[in-house]
């Protein structure tokens, strides 16, 4: 697949440009499952016999996932992060990755400084550059990730079971209590300023824990519309009901530190942006898992019915006005 430059003045010729900051990236170069990337009318990949293909494509706009001005080194982590955490959430081992870039001009700083950020966290997730599109318009990114799974062995929304326990893979919250600090709105100090900010610029793929479910969890997805309304699709995909307890949703000592126990618990339950994965266990494998290091969390569980359901400390349900994110409207309890 090659890059295509339309209508774009850019410092350096349409192949140039190409050539200087995405082609000779680390992550651009050949490597295991990528028999031909970036150069040609399409990539081509090589899956082994016996393994699926998974693929996820994530379009992110500025002013609506994103400021309008991002630090591009950031917007290329996140951009990417987020994306490859589809794969993670589908047990998937990462091998490529297609970026369609539209930018309102193409400034060479600006497109250095996105193409660092961009190979620093394709490098972290093992996963390589393989083609794209370029063209000048209002900013935005659509990418298209590709893995690779064992036949059968793929993790749906589907398949949760009446008894199964209800999980996630760490602490839920942090990404949304930093939007504040994101737009210039707060500030804090430093220690609690830089974790929330980490996670909100640098969302890290739960790919290896991914991977470790195989053939334990029978359902998953990553949480990026926030805890109440991503189990909602597994609830409805699975045909069950789900219950969360809400003491036992975890939430970080910095957000906690920066946002309060009412508003940190508003920001785990339906802020969004967490990329953590969320997930249904059987009893029997939950304690193999955590002592095997693995970050397992219980959340509650699945139950007969339909739904999410809440209940508080008591036991009680909890109303919500707002359970999550949606382009084109609000998710309601």
């Amino acid at each position: 697949m090659k890059f295509a430059l339309t209508s774009v003045k850019p410092v350096l010729g349409e192949f140039e440009l190409i050539r200087h900051y995405f082609a000779a990236a680390s992550c651009a170069q050949a490597g295991e499952g990528v028999a031909l990337g970036i150069g040609d009318d399409c990539a081509l990949l090589q899956v082994p016999v016996g393994e699926q293909l998974a693929i996820s494509t994530d379009t992110l706009v500025a002013g609506v996932h994103f400021p309008e001005s991002p630090d591009p080194f950031l917007l290329a982590q996140r951009a990417l992060g987020v994306s490859v955490s589809d794969l993670a959430a589908m047990g998937a081992t990462p091998v490529g990755f297609t970026l369609a870039l539209t930018l309102p001009s193409a400034d060479a700083d600006w497109l250095q400084a996105f193409a660092s950020g961009l190979d620093r966290m394709a490098q972290q997730c093992a996963i390589r550059l393989i083609g794209g599109d370029t063209t000048r318009g209002p900013l935005s990114l659509t990418l298209t990730v590709f893995g690779r799974v064992p036949a059968g062995m793929a993790l749906t929304r589907k398949g949760a079971h009446v008894g199964d326990l209800l999980c996630v893979g760490g602490e839920l919250g942090d990404a949304a209590g930093a939007l504040q600090l994101v737009l210039g709105q707060r500030e804090t100090e430093p220690a609690v300023a830089e974790p929330l900010l980490a996670r909100y610029w640098s969302p890290m793929p739960q790919l290896d824990l991914g991977q470790a479910l195989r053939g334990k969890a029978t359902a998953a997805l990553d949480i990026s519309d926030g805890l109440l309304a991503d189990c909602g699709h597994i609830a409805a995909a699975s045909g069950v009901a789900l219950i969360i307890e809400q003491a036992r949703v975890p939430m970080s000592a910095a957000l906690l530190a920066f946002a309060g126990e009412s508003a940190s618990r508003q920001c785990a339950l339906s802020g969004g942006d967490d990329y953590r994965l969320a997930f249904t266990l059987p009893t029997a494998h939950l304690a193999d898992l955590q002592q095997a290091g693995w970050p397992v969390r219980v959340i509650g569980r699945v139950v007969a019915g339909e739904g999410v359901t809440l209940l508080d400390a008591q036991g009680q349900p909890v109303k919500l006005p707002f359970s999550g994110y949606q382009h084109f409207g609000r998710v309601s309890d």
